[in-house]
């Protein structure tokens, strides 16, 4: 069912906004909501009734309705009349106020006929669960496929939230609510020596009916191809219509072998490197340069390396200009040897971006987005971008667009969380970090990242308890402690930050990031060692200075002439005086 109310216009079964025709970016919960206050449009609905609704047979935090209603008030704001869409009736419940009409057939096209897929997690017959790397990586290579075909028409979740469905005991309709999705694609994957066997189905959830099944059998090195073959069977099965240039990229004789031993050390890269510790890190970046070995001509090896080479940068763990070099160096061969790799040109957009280098960074970001635009993370990296060149709704707008890729996703909640801080939204940023912890209680960047905005909000005692979560569940690293010395300075607590600061000085702790330490001199406004500090991120070429004009604890240094001056050598031509 299609219904209108002021320039909106919602899709009831696919769970779809559009304002004016465009789409608009909300989580999976928050869109069930919406469609929930809209079928009862005029009526009271009880707290009760909603929570059931949106988290059944689950038990949530007594602030998770209100952080959802939240969110949701400030996507639609307000009406014609200057008044909200959404009432909140005291201890009773919310409610609908807006006119309702239904518009099944004027609703337009692209409402009508947008199609949301998940890939689940192949499943791993080979004996033995070392090979869970193979079926992992070919569920993430079949999710990259499916969705460059068509995604104006097809949109495909990422591989993080899929993941969370490995293994699961869930049905295929519980599945498709949880991530708003209108078809499942599953199968299985069996190695035996130098073959394998791939089975592969797609299911439309709404009747749970299957159609289209096939099994594959081929030599190790046509998996290529597999995958090409499956990506045509889910177009035809779904009627997306083939652009020109998906259909020779899928052609056969356009799909290029790959030798098995580094395809296989390829993905067992791919599988380290989403460990995201600094381990998994230099461990990819060994098996991606094994793949190397067996094939020179691997452009997505390199991409790996670049990606983990920028990621060790940004950790802190490895020096920034040496990684960021390298990085540099493997993105770009990657997208010399293939001209389409969309992943190619988001890895070497972001580590430019992270190394001041400025000159053409924005068309890197939109041929990658172009050429991968189920790549999530692509859209927050051009996100930040847009941030650090203070084009905030376009910021936002592109991170929200990541979430709806891979909605559960503790990183990706915690990354729209942070373009909402550096917005200087600071309810809108908490409500995507306490949806992360939902997913991820343990995401210690999630805690972090609250405690930040918790004392943007005048909150010292949240921020406290948000802090010290972020050191227990970070085992005490440096980034956290400073955040929770920062957060006793608020408080008024000096003795407390003082001690901290004492302690991640005396040389016996892990690298201290500069900027964190500048930070937390510019939140108790002392602006010589605040100016000290950043001086010293500069000097090390700290990757976090690119959002140097949008963290609200440097507001009381915008007008100094040397923060100015030190902004203009990072690359911004002006600072405005305030924010």
């Amino acid at each position: 069912m299609q219904y209108e109310f002021g320039v909106y216009q919602l899709d009831g079964e696919g769970r779809v906004l559009f304002r004016e025709g465009v789409p608009v970016a909300l989580p999976p919960r928050v869109a069930e909501l919406l469609v929930a206050l809209v079928q009862a449009a005029g009526t009271v609905l009880t707290r009760e009734h909603l929570v059931d609704r949106l988290w059944p047979d689950t038990v949530v935090e007594e602030g998770s309705l209100t952080s959802h209603i939240s969110l949701l008030r400030k996507t639609l704001g307000k009406n014609s009349n200057g008044q909200e869409f959404i009432e909140t009736l005291s201890k009773r419940g919310y409610r609908f106020v807006a006119p309702v009409t239904l518009a099944a057939s004027e609703a337009p096209e692209s409402v009508l006929s947008r199609i949301m897929l998940v890939v689940l997690p192949f499943e791993n017959f080979t004996t033995g669960d070392r090979y869970d790397y193979f079926s992992d990586g070919l569920t993430e290579e079949m999710i990259t496929e499916i969705a460059r075909l068509s995604p104006e028409r097809l949109g495909v979740i990422a591989r993080t939230s899929a993941m969370l469905f490995k293994s699961t005991t869930k049905n295929i309709e519980e599945i498709g609510h949880a991530l708003g999705v209108s078809h499942v694609l599953e199968g299985s994957v069996r190695r035996a020596g130098e073959r394998v066997r791939i089975t592969a189905q797609l299911i439309r959830v709404s009747d749970e009916s299957h159609l289209w099944a096939e099994s594959f059998e081929r030599a190790l090195d046509d998996v290529l191809e597999v995958q090409a073959e499956v990506a045509q069977a889910v177009a035809r099965e779904v009627q997306v219509k083939l652009s020109p240039h998906d259909a020779r990229r899928l052609h056969p004789a356009k799909r290029r072998s790959i030798k098995p031993q580094a395809y296989e050390a390829y993905l067992r890269g791919r599988h380290f490197w989403y460990r995201r510790t600094e381990e998994g890190m230099r461990k990819s970046i060994e098996c991606f340069q094994e793949a190397l070995q067996y094939d020179p001509s691997f452009a997505s090896a390199y991409d790996g390396i670049s990606d983990a080479h920028t990621m060790l940068a940004c950790r802190g763990i490895t020096p920034a200009l040496d990684s960021f070099h390298k990085a540099k160096a493997a993105a770009r061969q990657a997208v010399r040897i293939e001209p389409d790799l969309g992943e190619g040109y988001a890895s070497l957009a972001h580590v430019r971006l992270h190394d001041w280098d400025w000159v053409g960074i924005e068309s890197g970001f939109r041929r990658a987005v172009e050429l991968d635009p189920g790549y999530a993370i692509a859209h927050y990296w051009y996100a930040e971008f847009l941030m650090a060149m203070g084009r905030t709704e376009e910021a936002i707008r592109r991170v929200e667009h990541s979430l709806v890729l891979d909605p559960l996703n503790s990183v990706i909640n915690a990354s729209v969380g942070m373009i909402r801080y550096l917005a200087h939204d600071y309810d809108g940023a908490l409500v995507a970090l306490r949806r992360g912890l939902e997913i991820d209680p343990t995401h210690y960047v999630s805690h972090l990242r609250a405690g930040l905005v918790c004392l943007q909000k005048n909150l010292p005692n949240e921020a406290v308890a948000a802090m010290l979560q972020a050191v227990t569940h970070s085992r005490g690293s440096t980034e956290a402690r400073v955040g929770l010395a920062q957060a006793y300075a608020i408080m008024g607590d000096s003795q407390s930050m003082k001690r901290i600061v004492q302690e991640l000085g005396e040389g016996r702790q892990p690298y201290v990031s500069p900027y964190n330490v500048a930070r937390l001199y510019g939140a108790i406004d002392d602006k010589p060692r605040a100016l000290e500090w950043l001086e010293k991120a500069y000097e090390e070429h700290n990757p976090d200075l690119i959002e140097l004009t949008r963290e609200p604890s440097f507001s009381s240094l915008r007008s100094d002439a040397k923060f100015r001056e030190l902004a203009v050598r990072i690359g911004w031509s002006s600072v405005p005086a305030a924010f």
